[in-house]
């Protein structure tokens, strides 16, 4: 038996010869990830004194392994209904050893023993740029996160989020915009659960056109704890984080430790100082990463291709006066400021902006007017 262990060359795990090969280990693979109190650390350890996955699950049910509550679960659970729920919910087992499984995960000192996927052969999508933030993003922060997960599928670049609402889904459905876009959603929950359920139709629109990825087998439930340990897959999945938005204490921090410690560059996009939500981005950005505004900025930093600006910079077709109006739309702003700042009349002032608005250039949010993002 060899045991599991880091290559010194290239900072890699290695899983035991054998782990996952055959009939036998792929159906203890499918009892062991189903086990509650069986952590992703906890099988790596049991993999480096029982070898293959059947030992593994042999030790657990002889208790020297897990808990009292997996030892239950082995007992009760039959790899073939595991198999049969897995196929009713289009899904499959990917396994160390095999071209799927990706290479990025075995830089994590806890990789996943398997992975469950919906969708495209993640091979042919990983790895990615992960794009995390706020789920109580910001319209703006939305709308960045939609254009930059667009600038990066139109540039061949998949976008790999969490799914969550805000910028999480933001994210994901700018990538949906490029026909052919590339985007792969980590969840927290078991491969056949909706979490948050309001993120349905657009986990359908992702696993027609990318892929849905769980190291939960059916039927788990999405609970608090698996979130942090989802972040590390999000990590791990991409060759690089980009932050936009997260208010003190986010759990967007948890996923740029995990990149910190894989050694994945991160990025951040920058908001107001006054901004709770500009919290995580700002102190990232002072304490070292790299501010970017788009797309583009990111794909030159990481010397990769883009195709034409983002949108960010410049929007064609305006008027002298729209260009003049939106200038100062700095933040949200009431058409009294723009009126006064430019030396013309509310009545001057408001119709542009209305017009504006129409073209969806700006959007009206309480009284005052603030810029959209283009996409």
């Amino acid at each position: 038996m060899r045991n599991s262990s880091v290559s010194a060359e290239t900072g890699r795990f290695s899983w035991p010869q054998g782990f996952a090969e055959g009939p036998a280990n792929r159906d203890a693979l499918l009892v062991l990830t189903g086990m509650q109190g069986l952590t992703p650390r906890a099988v790596v350890e049991l993999s480096e004194r029982f070898g293959d996955a059947s030992g593994c699950l042999v030790a657990v049910v002889a208790g020297r392994g897990g808990s009292d509550a997996d030892r239950r679960h082995a007992a009760g659970t039959d790899p073939r209904h595991v198999r049969a729920t897995l196929e009713a919910c289009r899904a499959r087992m990917v396994v160390p050893g095999t071209q799927e499984y990706p290479p990025g995960m075995l830089a994590l000192p806890d990789p996943p023993a398997a992975l469950f996927v919906r969708g495209t052969p993640l091979d042919q999508l990983l790895p990615g740029v992960a794009v995390v933030g706020s789920r109580s993003g910001s319209s703006l922060g939305r709308d960045i996160a939609r254009a930059l997960g667009r600038g990066l599928a139109a540039s061949g670049i998949t976008v790999v989020s969490g799914a969550a609402r805000g910028i999480d889904g933001a994210s994901h459905e700018g990538a949906l915009l490029v026909e052919g876009g590339g985007t792969v959603a980590v969840l927290g929950s078991g491969i056949d659960v909706a979490y948050p359920q309001r993120n349905a139709g657009l986990l359908a629109r992702i696993e027609a056109s990318g892929a849905i990825v769980s190291e939960y087998p059916p039927g788990v439930p999405a609970e608090p704890r698996r979130f942090p340990a989802r972040n590390r897959l999000i990590a791990a999945a991409g060759i690089a984080l980009v932050i936009i938005e997260g208010a003190a204490g986010s759990g967007t921090l948890i996923t740029c430790d995990h990149a910190l410690g894989l050694g994945r560059p991160v990025y951040a996009v920058p908001g107001p100082v006054n901004s709770p939500l500009s919290e995580v981005p700002l102190k990232l950005i002072r304490d070292g990463a790299t501010m970017i505004r788009g797309a583009d900025d990111l794909l030159l930093d990481l010397g990769l291709a883009g195709e034409g600006s983002d949108g960010q910079l410049a929007i064609a077709g305006l008027t002298s006066v729209e260009e003049a109006v939106l200038a100062q739309l700095a933040g949200p702003t009431l058409p009294e400021h723009v009126a006064r700042e430019l030396e013309l009349t509310v009545a001057d002032v408001v119709p542009v902006l209305m017009q504006l608005e129409l073209r969806g250039v700006v959007r009206a949010a309480g009284g005052r007017y603030e810029r959209c993002l283009p996409g």
